[in-house]
């Protein structure tokens, strides 16, 4: 019978495993293609909005398989519920049997994005970083700058987003720590902060090439549609280095994919984050560097979280 694991237990089990570490491991994994990961299957909805993303795949000769479906409809705050929804599925590798059920709402989705970000501000971000730019006040605003503070002690912080009210919401909430900056533009943030992190749905470009300095890092969470867009595809063009979690998701989904589209860059710019964390010539070697992270998500990363909450959850 499989084991059903509920959302307060994975919030506990989490406190004791060292995410960036396990799914570090796993983009190694994919990049050395030692994985199965097929394209990301995708329902788009648009009365209420919101998307619905299965993604599953195993890491050869390991002993589970995983089914992710994870879901974000933007008007689930106003009836008092998450955005973010979903479970993720483990299966045994060698059988097929459902190994365990876990009900995480999305949660674990949420947390092995921000965890990635940690990764590639670890490899890309400048080593001195003045501060940090937060494009965005949802979900993925407060998990990237919280987990980020795993790599980096600055406090000070720029941030921007759409709506006022969800601006001054997410500084009051988040305020205990941090020095907050209201930005009343992207253009802003850009000008004032040396490591940006982007986190919405925008479909039109909210960060431009022209206002980006030297050895500025941007890790762009947001894009993760065909359609979606945060960045200015000249800024790609600009970068000195771009940096995918994925290559072939690269290709249909993202801020690359919108650059490739228009002709901005070429596959040959492209450096899979797997790849990179292995190879330190890969990595920023000096400060004056614009660097750039287009994460989509990968199957990978669903599959080492998972298996690291069932494990741990069937220890105690």
């Amino acid at each position: 019978m499989a084991t059903v694991i509920n959302i307060q237990d994975i919030k506990s089990i989490l406190k004791d495993i060292d995410t960036v570490t396990a799914i570090e491991e796993g983009f190694i994994q994919y990049s050395n293609g030692n994985t199965i990961v097929p394209p990301v299957g995708e329902l788009l909805f648009e009365e209420p909005k919101g998307e619905a993303h299965i993604k599953y795949g195993y890491i050869k000769n390991d002993d589970y398989y995983v089914i992710k479906i994870a879901s974000g409809f933007y008007d689930n705050p106003a009836l008092g519920i998450p955005s973010s929804q979903g479970l993720m599925l483990l299966f045994n590798q060698k059988t097929g049997q459902t190994v365990a059920v876990l009900l995480d709402e999305g949660y674990l989705t949420d947390i092995r994005t921000a965890v990635a970000g940690t990764i590639v501000a670890k490899y890309f971000a400048p080593k001195n970083i003045t501060a940090i730019g937060i494009i965005g006040t949802g979900i993925q605003a407060r998990l990237q700058l919280q987990y980020l503070q795993q790599h980096t002690s600055c406090k000070t912080v720029w941030i921007w987003g759409r709506n006022m009210e969800k601006v001054q919401a997410y500084v009051s909430e988040m305020n205990k720590t941090y020095d907050f900056h209201i930005a009343t533009d992207p253009a802003e943030v850009v000008k004032n902060c040396n490591l940006i992190i982007t986190t919405t749905p925008a479909t039109t470009p909210l960060l431009m090439a022209q206002d980006v300095q030297p050895g500025t890092h941007i890790t762009a969470v947001g894009s993760d549609t065909e359609d979606k867009q945060e960045l200015d595809s000249k800024l790609l063009k600009n970068a000195d280095i771009i940096i995918a979690d994925s290559i072939p998701q690269s290709k249909t989904r993202g801020e690359i994919y919108q650059a490739r589209k228009t002709g901005a860059i070429t596959d040959e710019k492209i450096i899979e984050l797997g790849m990179a964390i292995q190879d330190i010539s890969l990595q920023r070697t000096n400060d004056n560097q614009i660097t750039i992270a287009d994460l989509t998500g990968v199957a990978v990363q669903d599959i080492m979280i998972a298996k690291a909450v069932y494990i741990n959850y069937i220890k105690k």
